[in-house]
């Protein structure tokens, strides 16, 4: 067909295909897949090319995860080496994600084969980092062009060559402005130029793929928190990433009563949507309705957020109807409060957390989320005692106390979660210790003597992972895998370490509990203001710190027109959790937000009125997390050096 419609173009692609083309260069585009099933705009599939990813960089690496590896930059690469044979160059400007993205291990393991060389030139400019390493970062040599971190490759395949996998690498530096970058590139002007310079690092990959940031490999003899793949003991029976809604603007809300209004509006969308096919389409098969789906679905973002799963349901012929008891508390970024809506058909993915927090019931627990595996926003930890977002910590994976539900499979157990949501009943829904028996024993072993429980080992986890000397140390190996839990040397230490993990998981569980900070309101003593209209006076937002960039002055903060808030302590932004300071968390979050595709107004002074009954709710807030910022500063630093035991 293709042919017939443009047949110059055809006779080009036919005449290329014929030549023996041994040189390949360009900047290939960078896109994983449509940012909304809204947007009807997949990429493409490319069957062989696709396939030949799966046969190589995928079956090559132990990421549990390869969608990344798909991306049209990486399928570039993979199309040229392929292309070019035997021997040949391939040059290209891209993404410079595959350096060290835990998805991309198989990848540069394949690209150390294949290419005898190897010169990598690290131009840096990765927005999507914060605080001081998104300082470092800095511009992007393409300006607003591009979010991602940016490298010149340039790869040669030579049959001839005494050795293969010589890897060279030359990053360009920190803090650096685009001028400056592109001032750089064109003065060293090729490798060569930066050969004169004796600016290549050489780098011998790890056996993990690793060129950049390689891990310590005494860490793999530690206890894993988790295994899901059985390889070997672990501390946690369970764990799970928390909700991914794919429509947080509809999902969740700061106001109970909007939130149950959103949600009920866009289940009657769908129905009617659903009832509107039907007719259209009345006898059709799943594969014709399939089919028909995509171009006759109203697509309209202020009416309904589609996913591919509810896409999915529609096709099936499947209608819903509101539930109340789906809503419940949920904290969606760091001491950010959120009513959610969950729902295994309204969340695209709820992973293990019906297990953790069982959905349509009230059950204690509490849980322990920690950066996810390849998140660029460095490693935190921080405790939760409600269902939380995924990236509630980025990407984060969550560890709990308990677990609810039999010892029994996942379709087993989802049956009993639905038949119990269904009954509203816990009686059939027993708790049991997400902690094992064998993480138990291996610590009993390391301390004879002592009583250890596994509340212990829950507190001595948290306590670890706030450990500056921990975190420093495995910084590599905690940005490529999950944690793993060494018994530190002395029995002395191992209980500082509990009793740390005890104070910081009450302090950051309870957070609203804490005493509010006692700052000073530039206008004066809020105790001894007239205040006729509470909710008009604490109504907040956006947050703004004083001053003007770039000489910002944190000590003040502009809560309002009517609040300035001075004093603030800085050594309070010391606190740092999932990429920067907890009390930039409050900042950011407590304000009044617009969806820009639905329309949906997210105001977190409804939180504060519905929720708490205060309208100061947001002030205090903040003033708590100077509070909770400090003690956590003051117990991290109190932590005993790390020394772990033979």
């Amino acid at each position: 067909m293709l042919a017939k419609l443009m047949p110059d173009n055809s006779n080009r692609r036919t005449l290329q295909k014929a030549l023996d083309i041994r040189v390949i260069m360009g900047n290939p585009p960078y896109s994983v897949g449509q940012k909304s099933e809204n947007d009807n705009a997949d990429n493409v599939i490319y069957t062989k090319l696709d396939g030949r990813i799966r046969d190589t960089y995928a079956k090559r690496s132990k990421a549990t995860l390869s969608k990344g590896l798909y991306d049209s930059y990486i399928r570039a690469i993979r199309w040229a080496s392929d292309r070019i044979g035997e021997k040949g160059v391939v040059a290209y400007v891209s993404n410079a994600g595959w350096l060290d993205a835990n998805t991309a291990d198989g990848l540069r393991l394949c690209l150390a084969e294949e290419f005898a060389n190897i010169h990598v030139f690290h131009l840096r400019g990765n927005a999507r980092t914060s605080g001081e390493t998104r300082r470092k970062e800095k511009d992007n040599v393409f300006g607003m062009g591009t979010r991602t971190p940016v490298a010149i490759a340039l790869l040669v395949k030579n049959p001839a060559a005494d050795a293969h996998g010589q890897i060279n690498f030359h990053d360009i530096g920190d803090y650096l402005a685009r001028d400056e970058k592109l001032a750089i590139i064109a003065r060293f002007g090729s490798v060569g130029g930066i050969s004169q310079a004796s600016g290549w690092q050489a780098i011998a990959p790890d056996e993990h793929g690793d060129w950049l940031g390689q891990r310590d490999r005494s860490f793999d003899a530690f206890l894993a928190i988790g295994d899901k793949k059985g390889g070997g003991p672990k501390l946690f029976d369970n764990f799970s990433q928390g909700v991914l809604t794919a429509r947080d603007s509809w999902a969740y809300n700061a106001s109970r009563t909007a939130l149950a209004g959103n949600m009920r509006a866009m289940i009657e969308s769908y129905n009617a949507e659903l009832a509107r096919f039907d007719v259209a389409h009345p006898n059709a098969s799943r594969k014709e309705r399939d089919a028909a789906l995509e171009g006759f679905i109203d697509t309209d973002a202020t009416k309904i957020s589609w996913t591919r799963a509810l896409k999915a349901d529609l096709a099936k012929g499947k209608s819903f109807s509101f539930d109340d008891a789906c809503l419940t508390p949920s904290l969606y970024r760091p001491f950010t409060h959120q009513w959610l809506y969950f729902s295994r058909t309204f969340n695209e993915m709820v992973y293990q957390m019906p297990r953790i927090f069982p959905m349509g019931r009230a059950a204690e627990n509490r849980m322990i989320a920690v950066t996810g595996v390849g998140e660029t926003s460095g490693f935190s930890a921080l405790m939760s005692p409600v269902n939380s977002n995924f990236h509630f910590v980025s990407g984060g994976q969550c560890f709990p106390r308990y677990l609810y539900g039999n010892v029994i499979g996942e379709a087993e157990n989802d049956a009993l979660q639905n038949d119990l949501y269904a009954n509203k009943s816990t009686d059939k829904l027993g708790r049991r210790d997400a902690i094992t028996d064998e993480g138990l024993t291996h610590f009993q072993a390391a301390y004879p003597g002592e009583v250890i429980t596994k509340n212990n080992l829950f507190h001595y986890v948290y306590g670890l992972l706030h450990s500056e000397d921990y975190r420093a140390r495995f910084a590599d190996n905690l940005s490529k895998q999950l944690p793993r839990i060494p018994a530190v040397k002395k029995a002395a230490d191992f209980w500082v370490f509990v009793e740390a993990g005890r104070k910081l998981g009450d302090l950051h569980c309870d957070f609203d509990s804490a005493e509010p900070f006692p700052v000073t309101v530039a206008q004066g003593a809020l105790t001894l203001a007239h205040i006729p209209d509470p909710v008009k006076f604490y109504r907040v937002e956006k947050m703004k710190f004083g001053g003007k960039r770039p000489n910002t002055d944190k000590t003040t903060v502009v809560y309002n027109a009517n609040i300035t808030v001075t004093g603030v302590p800085l050594e309070a932004y010391d606190y740092v959790v999932n990429g920067k300071p907890a009390l930039e968390w409050v900042m950011e979050r407590q304000c009044v937000k617009t969806d820009k595709a639905s329309g949906i107004v997210n105001d977190a002074n409804r939180y504060a009125i519905e929720t708490v009954g205060d309208p100061a709710y947001p002030l205090l807030l903040f003033q708590r997390i100077i509070t909770v910022s400090l003690e956590t500063m003051k117990i991290v630093r109190g932590l005993p050096k790390l020394e772990i035991a033979e």
